[in-house]
């Protein structure tokens, strides 16, 4: 007999043919009776397997006196008892030849560090017997498409009518309060699954298992932690390669997460900024609370394509159109002129008091005139510079007949998506505008963000479409035998030349007679830097000097740099100090690898030089990525004008830069075990293209891996250990 693998026991357990019910109640207002209620009542097909000692039957099916007892061993069972009975309960389920278990109960690892013991003792058994689990301290799921209802959620008593949307929680309650919002709006949940404490599957992989349903056109979900980015990443280009969209909601936005750390990557690599960028990224919508995430859902189930981000807006009101159209370009989207073409057909049913511009302003002559509304969005819809088109109404309680007909005409006639916005709008008018698959809000600001939301989501299929394949990942160029901790400047330099990522030259002098020599060997004025593991931030502590250009300058210089390091750190071990050749460049950059705990290799961009913890200013990608994802992280910057020249500065080429970005991509990427931190700061860029004139790079081992052929701690005693303890200790 074939073992099942993991994936064929969670497809079994979303989907089963038989469910068994572990503590099975006759009362089904208790939690181990509603799911028997649900099942039973709401039309289940498969067999249904109580087991409880205490009832021979439960309406009218057999109750098993055991889990030894059961006739069969069910695709599902469902756990309903004490916490203290879970484990022997999943061990003779696992024996029976059960593979897929939600458990209901509570008091786990939510309750301390006893329950946690019991939590891992579970998964521990799990594992060893080949069986998946679902929670524990979970309401369970529905799958609405098949009437499998293996919960206890409030959710299930009222009608769950299968819908296009798949939607999976971390939360119980907060998750079927979203659910309820959803059944309110006529949206339909084809799955609704909550997966508690994760303590064996996971979020990401029941979202995996759910996505492959044909039925199911978007999915939604709710986070409260993710501590595998690699399985989040792996769910999105599913979602991508079936091109359907996720949408995300996730709390903890503004947790700030700050780690004590050598780079400013570090610094500013905070948990939920780089989730943030992580996801969109990879084409994840995310949804700031449960509204927008509906709004997200309502204009992201409809079949039609937004070709691009021109918005066209028709209203009853010009300070609404004004709205809108202030909204719409924080957001992303553009309001474009209307075509020469356009504004003809619109001057030929616009009222004279009427603006034929965009937005367009129809006033409430339409009522008298329906036409005008029609032949208004059909032309706006028409014109080629508008992609989506939002109409804008209020009240209109006497007129639902009329309206209804004229956006059922406007679907019939059009192919691009358009929302329509009634605010106050009476309760029949939104059920029948959503039972004829037109998409309504009742917010003007709302409805845009929803529109930004499907023009994002379809510019990332497109990009992705036309998207190489990604290159190997490069040797790393490193030694056979390197060192933990903060690595010397020049072989840091020389290792990142070798991979391809333009460095100014930097050499280490241990006396001022070496800085001098070096000095003449570059030719040029030059920069002298401190050199020591234990002082990242150099100019903080005046550990810097520039354009050095005559033999005295330097040894005074090399004197002055030496004896302000020993003053400010006087614990700190100095090596000598660093001479590099001087570079030349307008704009400041500040570049950055933080190995994240969640998503592994990060890579950092951004404007300020020494002021980039100040300023913020920067962008995040998941390693490794290509150079047109570097070119859209430089787009994301607030300051990103920068490049292109202001005020008499000549611009700089773009593409140079999101090129280094990308070559540093793939080798940190490849340097994953023992990169820790890397930090090129600054990051001077003129006409010759971007140079990094100072490095900070930290390695450490990755938690998991075993490197012994690379990596050694370092014995020294004393400061060097009270650095590595500033360092890391609050990652």
């Amino acid at each position: 007999m074939t073992t099942p693998s993991r994936s064929d026991i969670i497809a079994r357990l979303i989907n089963p043919r038989s469910i068994a019910v572990i503590g099975a109640s006759a009362d089904f207002a208790k939690v181990s009776g509603r799911p028997l209620k649900h099942l039973i009542g709401k039309g289940y097909e498969g067999r249904i397997l109580p087991v409880n000692p205490k009832y021979p039957e439960i309406a009218g099916l057999t109750c098993y006196p055991s889990i030894e007892a059961l006739p069969e061993a069910a695709d599902l069972a469902i756990v309903a008892v004490p916490a203290s009975d879970v484990l022997k309960n999943v061990e003779a389920l696992g024996k029976r030849g059960i593979r897929a278990v939600v458990i209901f109960s509570s008091g786990f690892s939510e309750m301390g560090a006893a329950g946690k013991a019991m939590e891992e003792a579970l998964t521990e058994k799990a594992n060893a017997l080949g069986m998946v689990v679902c929670g524990p301290n979970c309401l369970g799921f529905i799958n609405a498409f098949s009437n499998v209802y293996a919960t206890f959620s409030q959710y299930a008593d009222g009608p769950t009518g299968a819908g296009p949307i798949a939607f999976v929680t971390q939360s119980g309650a907060f998750g079927t309060a979203i659910a309820a919002l959803v059944r309110q709006r006529g949206l339909g949940l084809g799955y609704f699954i909550n997966t508690g404490n994760e303590a064996d599957v996971s979020f990401a992989e029941l979202m995996m298992a759910v996505i492959e349903d044909p039925r199911v056109r978007v999915a939604a979900g709710y986070l409260e932690g993710l501590e595998n980015g690699d399985e989040l990443v792996r769910l999105a280009r599913r979602c991508q390669e079936l091109k359907k969209p996720l949408v995300l909601t996730k709390v903890g936005r503004m947790a700030s997460g700050v780690r004590a750390a050598a780079s400013h990557t570090g610094a500013l690599a905070v948990t939920d900024t780089v989730f943030d960028a992580v996801i969109r990224q990879f084409g994840v919508l995310r949804a700031r609370n449960e509204e927008q995430m509906l709004d997200m859902l309502e204009a992201l189930a409809g079949p039609r394509i937004a070709t691009g981000n021109g918005l066209g807006i028709a209203t009853q009101s010009g300070g609404a159109g004004v709205m809108m159209a202030d909204r719409a370009e924080e957001v992303g989207l553009t309001v474009p002129t209307l075509a020469p073409s356009t504004q003809a057909k619109l001057a030929t049913v616009m009222p004279a008091f009427g603006a034929a511009g965009n937005p367009v302003d129809v006033t409430g002559e339409f009522v008298a005139r329906p036409e005008l509304l029609t032949e208004s969005v059909v032309a706006l819809l028409d014109d080629p510079n508008v992609h989506i088109a939002i109409v804008w109404l209020q009240l209109m309680t006497a007129h639902v007949d009329k309206l209804v007909r004229i956006f059922t005409e406007i679907r019939d006639r059009t192919s691009k998506p358009f929302f329509v916005c009634w605010v106050a709008a009476p309760a029949e008018a939104l059920q029948r505008l959503r039972e004829l698959n037109i998409t309504v809000f009742t917010a003007g600001e709302r409805a845009v963000e929803a529109a930004a939301a499907l023009a994002r989501y379809h510019a990332f299929l497109r990009q992705a479409a036309g998207a190489a394949p990604s290159p190997a990942l490069p040797a790393t160029g490193l030694p056979d035998l390197i060192t933990e901790g903060v690595q010397p400047t020049a072989l840091a330099t020389e290792w990142l030349s070798k991979a391809g990522i333009p460095m100014a030259p930097a050499a280490l002098a241990r006396n001022a007679d070496e800085a001098i020599k070096l000095w003449r060997t570059y030719a040029a004025p030059v920069a002298l830097k401190i050199e020591s593991p234990d002082i990242t931030h150099k100019s903080d502590i005046g550990g810097v000097l520039l354009n050095l250009n005559d033999e005295q300058a330097v040894r005074n210089g090399f004197q002055t740099v030496m004896k302000r390091a020993a003053d400010k750190e006087p614990e700190a071990e100095l090596q000598g100090v660093i001479v590099q050749a001087m570079s030349r460049g307008h704009i400041e950059l500040v570049v950055g690898v933080q190995r994240d705990p969640v998503f592994g290799m990060v890579v950092m961009a951004g404007l300020g030089g020494v002021l980039v913890e100040v300023l913020k200013d920067v962008a995040f990608r998941r390693a490794p990525f290509d150079v047109a994802e570097g070119e859209r992280m430089l787009r994301e910057l607030r300051m990103t004008a920068l490049l292109d020249g202001v005020r008499g500065q000549s611009g700089v080429d773009r593409h140079a830069i999101a090129s280094m970005l990308s070559t540093l991509s793939r080798w940190a990427a490849a340097m994953e075990p023992v990169l820790a931190e890397l930090d090129l700061n600054p990051v001077l860029v003129g006409s010759s293209g971007p140079v990094a004139v100072d490095c900070v790079m930290v390695f450490r081992e990755k938690a998991g891996t075993n490197p012994p052929d690379k990596l050694q701690s370092k014995t020294r005693e004393g400061n060097e250990h009270a650095h590595q303890k500033r360092l890391f200790e609050t990652r």
